[in-house]
C-alpha cells in the first residue's frame, strides 16, 4: 500500500501543515536486532531497576499505555491506512475525515488482535475534519477511551501519541503540550476540503503519516485529542517534516461533533462561530487580495444585526488582519459562538468598524 501524505499548506502559528492519514503497509516489518553484549564463563546478573521519580514516571507511562492503546485501532481503506479511537462498545470508532476520504466501507484491526474486522460510515464531518464509523461486529471486551475535558490542558503537560504511523501499529510516542489554541488551516484530500479548525493542540510527540485519527493522551490516560496533522517545512514544499510540531482536534470537538453523528447522522451544532454571511475574496486593483466581501448576508444571522451589508468589504476581525476569505475563516475559528469582536469593513471607500456578537456556523 503506497504511503499517501497531504500536501503542505499554511497556517496561523506555524508555517505549513501535513495530514497523516496513510502509511506504507510494507514499514510493518521488523526492525533487525543486535544484542548489546554477550557473556562467557559467568551467570549474567540483571542490572538494577531504577528507583525515585525517573522510575515512577516510566511506571506511569507503562500504565497509561497498557490502559489506553487497547482502545485505538488500525483502519485500512482502499487507498491508505490510519489510525481511529474505540468511542462505546457498541462498535463507534471516531477517527479523521480525512483518514476515511470517500470510502464507506473499511477494514479495522484492534491494539490486541491480529484478525482484520468490517466497518462501514456512520457519518463524516469534514468542515472539523472528523467522523465515525461502525464495526460490523463488535467483538465483546471492546473498550472505550476515556475523553478529557480538553479545556483543562495546560502547557508542558506530557503527552503520549497513539496510532499506527507508517503502518506500525500500536505504535507510542510521547513529547509535552507546546502550546494550545492553535488555528491550523488543512490541505485539501479526499473527503476533507481544506478545514480550518481552532483551539488544536500543539503537541512535540512525533505525529507521522498513518497517526491521523488516533490518541493524543495525557498521563491521566484520558484523550485529549486526536492526531492529525504535522507540520512541515516551508521551504519544502510540504516535502520535508518540521520535527517536534503536530497538532490535535481538541477533545470536546472530538466528543461534541461524534456524538451528533453518531445520534443524527449530521450535525446540527458546529459549536463554530460565524459571521451569517456569505462572502468570497476581494482583489484590489492591483489584482491583490485586500479583503473578504460580503455577497450576502442571512436573515437574521450575526451580520445584519450589526448592520453589515452586501458589497462591504471586511478588512479585519478583532486585531486580526483579513486579506482574504481564507483570512476570514481562519480568524472566525480561533472564536466561538457568542463571543463579541470588532468587525472593520470599508464601504463606498470609507474605512468603518461594528460590534458583531457571532452566532453559529449553520451546517447542511
Amino acid at each position: 500500500m503506497s504511503t499517501a501524505v497531504l500536501a503542505a499548506v499554511a497556517v496561523l502559528t506555524a508555517p505549513a501543515v501535513a495530514g497523516c492519514s496513510s502509511g506504507s503497509s510494507s514499514a510493518s516489518s521488523p526492525a533487525a536486532t543486535t544484542p548489546a553484549a554477550t557473556t562467557t564463563g559467568a551467570t549474567a546478573t540483571a542490572p538494577a531497576q531504577p528507583t525515585g521519580p525517573a522510575n515512577q514516571l516510566e511506571e506511569a507511562y507503562r500504565k497509561v499505555i497498557t490502559d489506553v492503546l487497547p482502545s485505538v485501532v488500525q483502519i485500512t481503506t482502499g487507498s491508505g491506512l490510519g489510525s481511529g479511537i474505540v468511542y462505546n462498545d457498541k462498535g463507534d470508532i471516531v477517527t479523521n475525515a480525512h483518514v476515511v476520504g470517500n470510502a464507506t466501507n473499511f477494514t479495522v484491526t484492534l491494539a490486541n488482535s491480529t484478525k482484520p474486522l468490517d466497518a462501514t460510515l456512520v457519518a463524516s464531518y469534514p468542515d472539523s475534519d472528523l467522523a465515525v464509523i461502525r464495526l460490523t461486529d463488535p467483538p465483546s471486551g471492546l473498550k472505550p477511551a476515556s475523553f478529557a475535558d480538553s479545556g483543562k490542558v495546560q502547557l508542558g503537560q506530557i503527552t503520549l501519541a497513539m496510532g499506527s504511523p507508517l503502518g506500525l501499529s500500536s505504535s507510542v510516542t510521547d513529547g509535552i503540550v507546546s502550546a494550545t489554541g492553535r488555528t491550523v488551516s488543512e490541505p485539501d484530500s479526499p473527503g476533507s476540503p481544506g478545514a480550518t479548525i481552532g483551539n488544536m493542540v500543539q503537541t512535540s510527540a512525533a505525529i507521522n503519516p498513518g497517526n491521523s485519527g488516533g490518541a493524543l493522551v495525557d498521563l491521566n490516560g484520558q484523550v485529549i485529542g486526536i492526531n492529525t496533522l504535522a507540520a512541515t517545512e516551508p521551504e519544502s514544499n510540504g516535502t520535508a517534516a518540521a520535527p517536534g510540531i503536530g497538532f490535535a482536534i481538541p477533545a470536546s470537538t472530538v466528543t461534541r461533533i461524534a456524538d451528533q453523528l453518531i445520534k443524527d447522522g449530521k450535525v446540527t451544532n458546529s459549536g463554530r462561530a460565524a459571521l451569517g454571511i456569505t462572502a468570497r475574496t476581494f482583489f484590489d486593483q492591483e489584482f491583490r487580495p485586500a479583503g473578504a466581501v460580503v455577497v450576502a448576508v442571512s436573515a437574521g444571522g450575526a451580520a445584519e444585526a450589526a448592520g453589515l451589508q452586501a458589497g462591504d468589504v471586511i478588512t479585519k476581525v478583532g486585531d486580526t488582519p483579513v486579506d482574504s476569505l481564507n483570512a476570514l475563516t481562519t480568524a472566525l475559528a480561533s472564536l466561538s459562538p457568542g463571543d463579541k469582536t470588532t468587525v472593520t469593513y470599508t464601504r463606498d471607500g470609507q474605512s468603518r468598524s461594528t460590534e458583531v456578537t457571532l452566532g453559529t456556523l449553520a451546517t447542511p
